[in-house]
C-alpha cells in the first residue's frame, strides 16, 4: 500500500522541485559497518550471513520514511514498507534480479531468500518481470570479492528512477573485527545525508545485537 505525499505539507518540498530536474539526481555513500557479532551470531545459529544482513538492512530502511518515499508520475509517494530486489549470483558468474518480500520473521525472510536463489540459478538472463521492477524495493548488490571504498552504479538517465541502491561488499578483518563495507545511493529529492546515516546507525544496531 502507498499514500501520495502533500507536498504543501513537506519540508522536502523545495528539495524535491528542485534536485527531481537533475540529469543525474541520485548521490552515494559509502561506509564500513562492523558486523562482529551479527557473524559469530550466524554461525552459532548457522543462518546464512547474507540472509541475516539483507534482513537487518530491510529492517532498518522500513524504519525511515525517506527510504519509503518513491516518485511516480512526478509526483512523491510513500509505502508502507519495502522489499528486496536483490541481484543473485550464478554459478556461470552472470545475475539475476529477484524479489525478495519481506516480513518481520527471520526464519520465514531467509526461507524466501532461499527460494529466489534456487529461482534465480535456474533461469538465465536477468530475469527482468513485475515482480522484480516494482517500486516499493530497495535495489540491492552483493560483491563478495571487493572491498570497495567507493562505487557508482549503471544508470538510465532518461528513466526516471528513485528506488535506493544498497551494495554489500566483502568483509574484512581490522583489529578483531569483522567489517563491511556498505555503499547507499539514493535519489536527492527523497532524501539526504542525514537519512543515510540514520540507516547505517540503525543497521549497525540490529547487527550488533543479533
Amino acid at each position: 500500500m502507498k499514500s501520495p505525499i502533500n507536498p504543501e505539507n513537506w519540508n522536502r518540498k523545495e528539495h524535491f522541485e528542485f534536485f527531481k530536474e537533475f540529469d543525474e539526481p541520485f548521490f552515494g555513500i559509502v561506509a564500513d559497518v562492523d558486523c562482529t557479532e551479527a557473524h559469530a551470531w550466524c554461525r552459532t545459529h548457522q543462518v546464512p550471513f547474507f540472509h541475516f544482513y539483507l534482513y537487518q538492512s530491510l529492517r532498518a530502511a522500513n524504519q525511515i520514511e525517506e527510504f519509503r518515499s518513491r516518485i511516480e508520475d512526478d509526483k512523491p509517494v510513500l509505502y508502507d514498507s519495502v522489499n528486496a530486489s536483490a541481484t543473485i549470483s550464478r554459478a556461470d558468474y552472470t545475475f539475476g534480479f529477484s524479489f525478495i518480500p519481506f516480513v518481520e520473521d527471520l526464519k520465514k525472510f531467509s526461507t524466501n531468500v532461499t527460494e529466489e536463489i534456487l529461482a534465480v540459478g535456474k533461469t538465465s538472463g536477468l530475469r527482468l518481470n513485475g515482480e522484480t521492477g516494482r517500486n516499493d524495493v530497495i535495489h540491492y548488490s552483493v560483491l563478495p570479492w571487493i572491498s570497495f571504498t567507493g562505487l557508482s552504479h549503471a544508470r538510465h538517465f532518461s528513466y526516471r528512477d528513485s528506488v535506493p541502491k544498497i551494495t554489500f561488499g566483502k568483509y574484512f578483518e581490522k583489529q578483531g573485527r569483522i567489517i563491511m563495507p556498505v555503499s547507499v545511493n539514493a535519489h536527492h529529492g527523497l532524501m539526504d545525508a542525514w537519512h543515510v546515516s540514520e540507516f547505517l546507525r540503525l543497521f549497525s544496531e540490529f547487527l550488533a545485537t543479533p
